[in-house]
């Protein structure tokens, strides 16, 4: 019988606080690539990845809601240990549940389960970053087995896991490339399976994880290739959303431990006989942190309701990307605000907060630049209201199921049409708006099921002033170009 969610996590949190704060030195954490093996064995010896195994493989049922929180748990002490544990759950676990052939699934969860087994996603390549559907990795059937050859980089736990999701294109009689994606799972301890690390990357945040560029040319059983339900660019969409949903997760714990950190030190600091908190600017900057805290909390509420393994996500990009470029960005700037009230101290390399500016800077690059994303939710909404031909902002949002709660707040702000070509930077601006509404409907929504007004009540004010700002920058003119032989005439040494 499986042990209460309640009572597991709570021993879960107690064995990460025995690990990074007794039994060994947390601030060297910092400084050294790696986690000890020892501290890691002491991790998982509470088996933290059964959340994302089905329970008829002795897992605790890929609940959302407990993959989150494990997720926020591990992120309160170490957002590294926490991203491992997504890259596993979101990227290896989750899809294999989904997608892979049945007869192959008791082994791999067996040995996650047993030997502590870890998983990750082969994805990004040297010349295509962003442009995932442009690999060159491709796949060719012969006999019973798969050929794979390519070359993949920036794969979180480089050198490190035991199975890979390798994604490649399958090449065609005539030698060209399909344009869809097929997913193969890779066991590194069988035979003709090895992956060839070929450099390790010198990362300068999330030193627990190792990087780097992995050289593939390997053998894979037919039966070990995932199996779409449509397509494989639609499989890769949903897998890659359910992660971005599961953001939050990371986030909420990391936020809440920036949030307590910058109260506990603020309330101690004394300057000029007055405590640091009791300054207004203080008060406003911790409660950009808190009001983060509520959203990161609000869209895992969302997140846990919608982003299941039974549910296709591969159309859900507005509401992912939504998530995942929001919730980053506020990571970032919990970090930055931190560091800012810590003072020097924040300088110091085993600063929670100056640590945190590296480590949570990633978030905002890998699975998507935020400028992307944000700019993708301007296309697919500005798509929609092309359909209903509507282009005022508010007029839309009042009918659009992502915003039917928060759009009565934005009325003096969103009240205008546009243009629909504009210029990226400006989709961007626009990306950023529709991320607070429909954030701020999340947030809403979880108001509704009983947590705590005062919280919601700042948080609607800190979305609002955002709103605003950023439709200032949404009509201020914005021309300025790149001069790029600025040299000439530009030395003010010449002019003095």
């Amino acid at each position: 019988m499986l042990q209460e969610f309640s009572e597991y996590i709570k021993e879960f949190e107690n064995s990460l606080k025995s690990v990074f704060h007794e039994r060994y030195d947390i601030n060297q954490f910092s400084k050294e690539r790696g986690l000890p093996v020892v501290a890691l064995r002491d991790i998982m010896a509470k088996a933290p990845l059964s959340v994302a195994i089905p329970e008829n493989f002795g897992g605790r049922g890929v609940k959302v809601k407990e993959c989150l929180r494990l997720l926020s748990s591990a992120s309160y002490e170490s957002l590294a240990l926490s991203l491992t544990f997504g890259i596993n759950i979101a990227l290896f676990l989750e899809p294999v549940a989904k997608y892979s052939n049945k007869s192959v699934q008791a082994d791999i969860f067996k040995r996650f389960l047993e030997k502590q087994n870890m998983g990750g996603l082969m994805i990004t390549e040297p010349s295509f970053g962003s442009d995932a559907l442009g690999m060159e990795t491709f796949n060719e059937k012969v006999g019973d087995e798969y050929i794979i050859k390519g070359t993949k980089h920036w794969q979180g736990l480089t050198g490190m896991a035991d199975y890979w999701l390798i994604t490649s294109r399958k090449k065609n009689s005539n030698g060209n490339l399909s344009r869809d994606i097929d997913f193969f799972i890779c066991d590194v301890t069988q035979p003709n399976q090895q992956i060839t690390v070929e450099e390790y990357y010198d990362n300068i945040g999330l030193y627990m994880i190792p990087y780097g560029r992995n050289k593939v040319d390997v053998k894979v059983p037919a039966q070990f290739k995932l199996q779409p339900e449509t397509s494989g660019v639609k499989m890769m969409l949903d897998i890659l959303h359910r992660s971005r949903m599961q953001f939050p997760g990371m986030a909420t714990g990391f936020i809440k431990r920036m949030l307590d950190e910058s109260i506990k030190y603020c309330n101690e600091r004394i300057v000029g006989g007055k405590k640091l908190i009791e300054l207004d600017q203080i008060q406003y900057q911790i409660s950009r942190v808190q009001g983060a805290y509520t959203i990161a909390s609000a869209m895992c509420f969302r997140s846990s309701g919608h982003s299941g393994i039974e549910n296709d996500l591969s159309n859900e990009g507005i509401e992912a990307n939504t998530m995942k470029a929001f919730v980053t960005d506020l990571m970032q700037e919990a970090a930055q605000t931190l560091t800012q009230l810590s003072g020097a101290k924040g300088f110091k390399i085993d600063n929670v907060g100056g640590r945190g500016i590296m480590d949570s800077r990633a978030f905002q690059i890998f699975e998507g630049s935020n400028e992307m994303l944000y700019t993708q939710i301007s296309e697919m909404i500005v798509k929609l209201m092309k359909r209903k031909k509507e282009f005022n902002i508010y007029h839309f949002l009042k009918d659009f199921n992502l915003t039917d709660q928060s759009y009565p707040y934005f009325k003096n702000e969103l009240d205008f049409s546009f243009d629909p070509g504009l210029k990226q930077r400006k989709m961007i601006d626009l990306g950023k708006i529709f991320s607070r509404v429909i954030t701020l409907n999340f947030v809403l929504e979880m108001e509704g099921k009983g947590f705590r007004k005062d919280l919601t009540t700042n948080c609607l004010e800190l979305i609002k002033l955002d709103v605003s700002n950023l439709i200032n920058s949404f009509h201020a003119q914005n021309t300025a170009s790149v001069i790029t032989d600025y040299n000439e005439n530009s030395l003010w040494y010449d002019f003095v």
